[in-house]
């Protein structure tokens, strides 16, 4: 029997950083997708093959034991075939067009897609169990993850952090992604932000309450069907991120390059690299090319609103 599951990436759209501090944030699930294949094997180990290589390892051991962008698997594998019964091996391909390292939530798709697929072999796991076991693998690299990404890769659409509540999207965002092509470090990232509010705790108060504020608005904005309002709190978010420093010339001038076909635009994630993502009416996405840097990647997103899906086929 073969298990097959897929999750989507995601985006923060509101309130990255501030979140950490007690602010809302809005994430959304993209229509990028992680695809997991499990299938059941006679060779006493754990095969894991993906785009960062292969590996294989014996059935018993511990994912403490493997590379990191490989524990979630490892993990997931022996949790799961530990409570059951006459199983040898276990193979799990994955297959993704999710960038890699760039804040777009490949590793937390990967971690839901992976606990739907390899569940999926013994006993199907309702939603709220998989996201439960997805949190779990994605600590063995992220021990600090809230668990935000995750929770939109499983249910898809638009969420509100830390409350997960759902977003009714009454009208149809078509998204550019752009990649600057600079690894981002989020712990970094975050060492700014801590330093920033060290040395201005009354201004870093001021921003989490504008960026409270404008989510709100945003919420609203949605409800009334007001794209153009949507993008103008975009590239307010932006400007929030631009003054507690986790922008740089680099994304500046991206941002700066799109400014006459965009109705927003902003930094998705940790900022100091990654991607940037803009508001583009569909009859602008023509455009893009002659406006962005050469060395610069890109692709136009929708919102998933499916989250992860899983299928078994008999052999």
């Amino acid at each position: 029997m073969k298990s097959i599951a897929s999750a989507p990436g995601k985006i923060i759209l509101f309130g990255e950083h501030f979140v950490v501090h007690g602010t809302k944030a809005i994430l959304a699930a993209i229509d990028k997708r992680v695809t997991v294949t499990s299938t059941f094997t006679e060779n006493k180990t754990i095969k894991v093959n993906s785009q960062l290589g292969t590996i294989e390892v014996p059935i018993s051991s511990s994912h403490e034991e493997v590379k990191s962008e490989f524990r979630p698997f490892v993990y997931l594998a022996n949790k799961i075939i530990n409570s059951e019964q006459n199983v040898s091996g276990l193979e799990i391909t994955i297959d993704s067009d999710i960038p890699i390292g760039v804040g777009l939530g490949s590793s937390s798709a990967c971690c839901v897609a992976a606990t739907a697929s390899i569940s999926e072999l013994f006993n199907e796991l309702s939603s709220e169990e998989i996201l439960k076991m997805s949190i779990e693998a994605e600590k063995t690299i992220f021990p600090d993850t809230s668990g935000a990404d995750c929770t939109v890769c499983t249910y898809g659409g638009m969420i509100e952090y830390p409350s997960i509540e759902k977003i009714d999207n009454t009208f149809d965002l078509n998204l550019l992604i752009a990649n600057s092509m600079i690894p981002h470090n989020t712990k970094n990232s975050v060492e700014k932000v801590n330093k920033f509010k060290e040395n201005d705790e009354e201004r870093f108060s001021q921003l989490c309450d504008l960026e409270t504020k404008l989510i709100d608005e945003v919420v609203t904005a949605m409800k009334n069907n007001d794209v153009t309002a949507f993008g103008l709190k975009m590239s307010e978010n932006q400007k929030h991120l631009e003054e507690i420093q986790i922008s740089n010339d680099t994304l500046r001038d991206m941002i700066s390059s799109l400014k006459e076909i965009s109705l927003g635009t902003k930094i998705t994630g940790a900022g100091d690299g990654g991607c940037i993502i803009a508001l583009v009416k569909d009859e602008n996405m023509d455009k893009v090319t002659a406006l962005l840097p050469k060395d610069k990647e890109y692709f136009s997103a929708k919102i998933d609103t499916k989250g992860v899906v899983w299928s078994t086929i008999e052999e």
